[in-house]
């Protein structure tokens, strides 16, 4: 690849930062014929700067993860998170992270998947949740391959009898219930569009900064169970996309809505939140 002015670079990740790491197909067209950039070299920019957004206090690994939808001709990036002194399991990866911004933000499937380096087994199983994922191409440094054969004889949601997918048709219906006192609207509209086919525990997590400004996340599980995302877990990679970190922020609430009879999200949101001692930030709220 040859040689990219600093400025090129410098301008991607400005734009990222300013939407919350999301292109549109016919930004990254602008930019492409801008910086007269082939399309493999702006592809492989948008990793790095994806990998900028990387908060990785314990491995020092930055990853970074670009999330691509055709049908809506977007491009979502994602970067790992990693919290202080808590539990590894806690972590969200970037693959995790660029499926969810694409999940939270209006993105139809995840037709490919492109990292800056091979999937972890953790993350393949959640990729195989995906309902593209028996099509879904992955692109690596050292070339293209895809899902089905990084993951062979996989075990995903039809072993456990579940045809709903993440990303399929369901999760994109509009709700017309009307949300209940003391809930956003768009707090309440990320619950009902959670994706919990095995626990049918919907939960939903809204960060509210003082500047009144928002983050939501949602509950995404897995086949599997380990890999599932957590509400909070989705809710903080939202805000690390945007630039900014927990500690970084002046935070007026966060918010845990949960199903009641199936909330199973309070103790691990906690744990989360002990990393940046902002655990009397949390307000937890079951309905029915």
């Amino acid at each position: 690849m040859a040689k990219i002015e600093p400025s090129v670079k410098s301008a991607l990740t400005q734009y990222a930062i300013a939407h919350r790491g999301i292109f549109s197909y016919s930004q990254l067209a602008q930019y492409q014929h801008r910086f007269h950039l082939p399309g493999s070299e702006l592809e492989a920019l948008l990793l790095e700067v994806a990998a900028e957004f990387a908060t990785p206090p314990i491995s020092q690994f930055y990853v970074g993860a670009i999330a691509w939808d055709d049908k809506s001709q977007q491009a979502f990036l994602g970067a790992n998170l990693e919290f202080s002194h808590q539990a590894l399991s806690l972590v969200v990866h970037a693959e995790q992270a660029a499926i969810n911004n694409a999940w939270l933000n209006g993105a139809t499937e995840i037709s490919k998947m492109t990292i800056n380096a091979a999937p972890c087994g953790f993350c393949r199983q959640f990729m195989n949740e995906l309902s593209t994922a028996k099509e879904l191409e992955i692109l690596l440094p050292t070339g293209k391959t895809s899902l089905c054969d990084l993951l062979p004889t996989s075990f995903g949601p039809d072993d456990l009898g579940n045809s709903e997918k993440l990303f399929s048709q369901a999760q994109h219906l509009a709700a017309n219930e009307t949300s209940p006192a003391s809930i956003s609207a768009a707090l309440y509209l990320h619950y009902l569009r959670a994706y919990c086919p095995y626990t049918h525990n919907q939960s939903a997590v809204e960060i509210k900064l003082d500047t009144g400004e928002c983050f939501y996340g949602r509950y995404a599980e897995n086949a599997a169970y380990n890999p599932s995302l957590s509400p909070l877990q989705s809710a903080l990679s939202q805000l690390a996309m945007s630039g900014k970190l927990l500690s970084e922020v002046n935070v007026e609430g966060i918010t845990l809505l949960e199903k009641q009879g199936s909330a199973n999200q309070l103790q691990v949101s906690l744990a989360v939140l002990k990393a940046y001692n902002a655990e009397h930030l949390l307000t937890h709220i079951e309905i029915e």
